[in-house]
């Protein structure tokens, strides 16, 4: 890299000039602001303790040392403390080249450590996916694409929720309210018909609270005495018996509902290496309390319910096994955790999962820690803001959640609607039009929760993200189009770009400036890996087709007079859309052949 053999460089600079002994990272190396004639400054500050000279005196001496003994650096200016350099033609021009023919240019090859296991998705088997979901998938799998292409080992797995509480109460609802109704004779998708009794559940039992209120009791206990929740919890005990009956409506719901999510995922372009169930894993989370039980790390109280006591280091009293000996949460995630260490032995245990439950895997790392899993220290919540909606949050109980489903159907009609009223795709087939609107609606979705840094809360509006001039997956959709559609001329046209002509080409600005975007995109992706950031990856390629868009209305391509210009824009322009392809692929987004 460029920066490090000028980093190098300075440290012998330094020496010459001023009798010190530095090491390269001192430096601080950062592409040229736009504004000022450059392709990489220095920020000479940090070195005025070196030099003790003033900071404009400082950066003349060390550029004039560079274009002295480095034949890459052909110029500098100083703006302050700031020293910009010139890199010459000749080096952008070799980086080209030999990029150019690398498919898989950016890409590190996988590294023989141990894997990156990371975990999203997490759905419970009582409720369609949601637009929270959609933000928690779009970005787990993204990260673990984003480590792959780091040079990790990753392994993506999905953690089902299918039993509990909740998985009981549609179970309960549907056994009384469902007169034998299934997918197949409603016509519903599994996943949704489910669902719709998780929601009947809620109104009946906040039925029930509302009748005991009137009766005298007090709202709390009511909730918890309320007929319905009693049958439930009644289920649950049975369940974890094995009773055959409450096993066998288990097994059939859970089945319409995982019909269900695989159509979703297919759609969304999610995919798994892995999934675990909750019911496979929380009989080894019990065994891994009852151990902690018998070295004494845990306690159980009167009542006969379990507890973690982590009032030493700063928090309360958690609950790991309730008074009827069921499972909470926090019970099968440590079995998860030490199923997956099992599996995979990962250097890192990563789980995808909202802000809400930053406590829960505070715990559960501090819960394993006390049982003596040294492995404990290499959980990492990757914690993502909520999605939130103009009118405000989501409730799946009320029924008040974006249906995932429906939401993909929305983008793919705002994406034809968009479409129509420009007057885009006229010279579509029906069945191209569809395609195209399906890829234009979902690289829309993807690129709008993606483009924003996954701490960050975020306003989800469907009709802001399909823009074909803005910070949107179509802006650069389109840009794409563009290029393989100058290829396609060129074709036509019966060029055919030769790489030798190009050896010795003075590069005109905007050309030095897109191949200095392009030389980025190794860096852009170490940088969204240690970050697990999509949207560092998103905003470049956001940037990178911003870039090529000046280039394409600033300098003539197919009508380039000299042969040798000519070439190379087209082979520049076809490298971007390589690279285009690569960065949007992270995101899980296809880019067209044309619009």
């Amino acid at each position: 890299m460029m920066e490090s053999k000028i980093a190098e460089s300075l440290t012998k600079a330094v020496k010459t000039l001023y009798q010190q002994d530095v090491k390269p990272d001192i430096f601080q190396l950062q592409k040229t602001r736009p504004e000022f004639e450059g392709d990489l400054t220095v920020v000479v500050f940090p070195l005025l303790r070196l030099s003790h000279k003033a900071p404009e005196a400082t950066a003349t001496e060390l550029g004039k040392w560079l274009t002295e003994q480095m034949e890459e650096v052909t110029g500098f200016n100083v703006i302050k403390g700031f020293l910009n350099l010139e890199i010459a033609d000749a080096f952008w021009l070799r980086f080209f080249k030999e990029a150019a023919e690398n498919e898989k240019f950016g890409f590190k090859s996988e590294q023989n450590d141990p894997p990156v296991v990371i975990e999203y998705s997490s759905p419970n088997t009582n409720k369609p996916l949601h637009l929270g979901h959609v933000r928690n998938n779009l970005l787990g799998w993204s990260v673990a694409e984003i480590l792959r292409a780091g040079g990790k080992k990753v392994f993506k797995v999905n953690l089902v929720n299918d039993r509990g509480i909740h998985i009981c109460k549609s179970m309960l609802a549907w056994k009384k309210w469902g007169k034998e109704k299934t997918p197949g004779t409603s016509g519903q998708k599994g996943d949704k018909l489910v669902g719709d009794f998780y929601v009947l559940f809620d109104k009946k039992y906040k039925e029930q609270i509302a009748g005991l209120v009137k009766q005298g009791m007090d709202e709390k206990e009511a909730a918890q005495n309320a007929p319905l929740i009693l049958e439930a919890k009644e289920m649950l005990v049975k369940w974890e018996a094995g009773d055959e009956e409450v096993r066998k409506l288990w097994n059939e719901m859970n089945s319409w509902v995982y019909a269900g999510f695989d159509t979703t995922y297919q759609r969304m372009g999610i995919d798994f290496d892995k999934i675990y169930y909750e019911s496979q894993t929380y009989l080894l989370g019990k065994a891994l309390v009852n151990e902690g039980l018998e070295k004494e790390i845990f306690f159980r109280k009167e009542d006969g319910s379990v507890w973690c006591d982590l009032t030493d280091e700063g928090l309360d009293e958690k609950l790991l096994l309730r008074a009827d000996g069921t499972s909470v949460y926090m019970t099968q995630d440590l079995g998860t955790a030490q199923l997956r260490y099992d599996d995979y032995h990962p250097q890192k245990l990563m789980y995808v999962v909202g802000n809400e439950q930053n406590y829960h895997f505070d715990v559960l790392k501090r819960v394993l820690k006390k049982l003596g899993k040294s492995w404990a220290e290499g959980i990492y919540h990757l914690s993502y803001g909520m999605v939130e909606l103009p009118h405000g949050k989501m409730k799946s109980r009320e029924g008040t959640v974006v249906d995932a489903d429906d939401l993909m159907e929305e983008m793919a009609n705002t994406a034809r609607k968009t479409s129509e009223e420009l007057g885009k795709f006229d010279d579509f087939t029906p069945e191209e039009s569809i395609r195209l609107y399906e890829m234009i609606g979902m690289g829309a979705l993807k690129y709008f929760i993606l483009k924003v840094d996954p701490k960050k809360t975020m306003l989800f509006n469907p009709k802001e993200s399909i823009d074909f001039n803005g910070n949107t997956g179509s802006f650069i959709q389109y840009t794409h189009a563009r290029i393989r559609s100058v290829l396609r001329k060129a074709k036509a046209s019966g060029i055919t770009p030769d790489k030798e002509n190009i050896t010795g080409l003075s590069l005109e600005k905007k050309e030095k400036s897109l191949i200095r975007w392009l030389y980025d995109f190794p860096q852009i992706i170490s940088a969204a890996a240690e970050a697990y950031s999509p949207a560092q990856i998103a905003n470049y390629s956001y940037e990178l087709a911003k870039e090529f868009n000046q280039f394409y209305h600033e300098l003539s391509i197919l009508k380039e007079e000299n042969p040798a210009k000519r070439d190379f824009r087209l082979m520049l322009s076809d490298f971007t859309s390589q690279v285009l392809r690569s960065a949007m692929g992270l995101l899980g987004i296809e880019l067209p052949e044309r619009m």
